[in-house]
């Protein structure tokens, strides 16, 4: 079991309806407009006389108001802080959360090295601004050694003090408690991306899945790999067998108070490190493939924020754990393998191994019968070249599809609907086999991925299958809420789907 010491994650978030005196900045917001910045603010909470003064000093040093633009100025004697940071919200028509959520992220990151700050874009949007912050201020810094730790001028923002013009009012309260909830599940699955593969391998990642599990009350269930071969998972075992670290296969259960609620099975590739196996990758940017257990690390997360949350509805996950790696007793080119529930497979590239945990991990989840399957993973780096790094590809049965790609172009996370084309199922036959576990070609792979998933899909499950193999990790710069690493993608997206369920079934 992990004795890793927990850290927090984010800053420590509260309401307020006044600027106090013990903090260091305040943070609002500018829109732009063809007649220049205006601050973006409303109820009274800081006096207008002060935002007009502000305003003509940001003007004055240059401020435009362009989204994610920051600029700060010392504060005026009016105010009882030392500084004040104007982040852009670019146009005030095209405002939406998603903007307000990228910009607070920007103001945190840009306030290192302060320990509390106010802010007023929680008066646009409280739950917004709260994951903003929280996420934007998250950092990685658990193998930094006092050598190169970053000091007291580099450190995330410490507390940040929600401005609303009712901080006692129980919607403020529970949108606060829902934002910090999600924002730390994000925080989570962030963790668990950038933790290394010499640290994070699959026995130490169902450690820490079971511990987390535990914690919230879930039902948890871990098969070893004798446990796995005995009941027959020949997808996780024939590519977890090249490592000296053996495969897990982990199930953290949460069941709502309520009776009869409706059923949603999560499925995450938790490949802690992928090589390619015997079909190896390149050796440039490999280090990147620690995130390959992106998924897993979402669906774990996922489905601790529906406990802590208490959602209405029973959700599953269901956590395929291995390491893909070289060597005397990894699984070759031609080999064929038998999937949980009896497919058999030939597997013709070794590197398209994430189908292949996955399809066991689905046919196990379909036996709880459950109304609804959502499977995430870094899958295919044909959806990079489909969709690019930041734009989640979601297939599956047509409605479920696109009612999760809705919902999470709604809350930022900006997935898209792509089909399954028919034509390309029968790449995926095997002379030798039931199926192949690659087509022939390159073109359609995300889709072609799918379809192999779809066989596996028990019928009459509503399903959706999110690739995020570019999403699910961040190798550019940082950008609005997210910092490099992991992104902790598709988690807001899942949470949300849940929460629609519950209310609409």
């Amino acid at each position: 079991m992990s004795t890793r010491t927990a850290r927090p994650l984010g800053p420590q978030l509260a309401l307020a309806g006044t600027v106090g005196k013990r903090v260091d900045v305040l943070v609002i917001g500018l829109t732009s407009t063809s007649d220049g910045p205006e601050i973006a603010l409303g109820d009274g909470i800081v006096d207008e006389s002060v935002l007009t003064d502000l305003l003509d000093t940001f003007v004055a040093v240059g401020a435009s108001g362009k989204a994610e633009e920051t600029t700060r100025i010392p504060a005026p004697d009016t105010l009882p802080v030392d500084s004040v940071l104007a982040v852009g919200l670019g146009s005030a028509e095209k405002l939406d959360a998603e903007q307000i959520r990228k910009s607070a992220g920007a103001a945190a990151r840009a306030l290192s090295g302060v320990g509390t700050v106010a802010t007023t874009l929680s008066v646009l949007d409280l739950g917004a601004a709260a994951e903003g912050f929280a996420l934007g201020a998250y950092r990685f810094t658990e193998f930094k050694s006092a050598k190169s730790a970053p000091g007291p001028d580099a450190q995330p923002v410490a507390r940040v003090e929600l401005l609303v013009s009712s901080p006692r009012a129980k919607e403020s309260k529970d949108t606060l408690a829902r934002s910090s909830a999600i924002a730390e599940a994000v925080a989570t699955a962030r963790e668990f991306v950038n933790t290394p593969p010499s640290h994070l391998f699959p026995a130490e990642f169902a450690d820490r899945a079971k511990a987390l599990g535990t914690d919230a009350g879930l039902k948890v269930e871990v098969l070893d790999e004798k446990a796995l071969e005995k009941n027959g998972y020949g997808g996780i075992l024939g590519v977890g067998k090249g490592s000296s670290r053996l495969p897990r296969l982990v199930r953290l259960s949460y069941t709502a108070k309520k009776r009869n609620a409706p059923k949603v099975a999560l499925v995450g590739k938790g490949i802690t490190f992928d090589t390619g196996g015997i079909s190896i990758k390149p050796a440039a940017g490999m280090e990147n493939m620690t995130s390959d257990m992106g998924g897993a690390a979402a669906v774990v997360a996922t489905v601790v924020l529906a406990a802590k949350l208490g959602l209405p509805v029973d959700v599953t996950a269901t956590v395929p754990m291995a390491e893909n790696m070289p060597s005397s007793t990894a699984q070759r080119p031609g080999d064929v393998l038998t999937q949980y529930g009896g497919t058999t497979v030939e597997v013709i590239n070794t590197d398209a191994e994430g189908r292949l945990v996955l399809a066991d991990a689905i046919v196990r989840a379909c036996e709880d019968d459950p109304d609804y399957l959502i499977d995430t993973a870094t899958l295919t780096g044909a959806q990079m070249v489909a969709l690019g790094n930041r734009t989640p590809g979601v297939m599956g049965t047509d409605e479920f599809r696109d009612r999760v790609a809705s919902i999470s172009q709604e809350i930022g996370e900006n997935a898209w609907a792509m089909p399954m084309p028919a034509e390309l199922r029968s790449d995926l036959d095997s002379k030798i086999a039931d199926l192949a576990n690659v087509t022939n070609h390159r073109w359609g792979g995300m889709l072609a991925a799918a379809l192999y998933l779809k066989e596996f899909v028990a019928d009459g499950v509503q399903w959706a299958h999110i690739d995020v193999a570019g999403p699910a990790y961040n190798s550019s710069g940082p950008w609005g809420y997210t910092g490099r690493g992991g992104t902790g993608v598709p988690v807001r997206t899942m949470i949300s789907v849940i929460e629609d369920i519950a209310a609409n079934g």
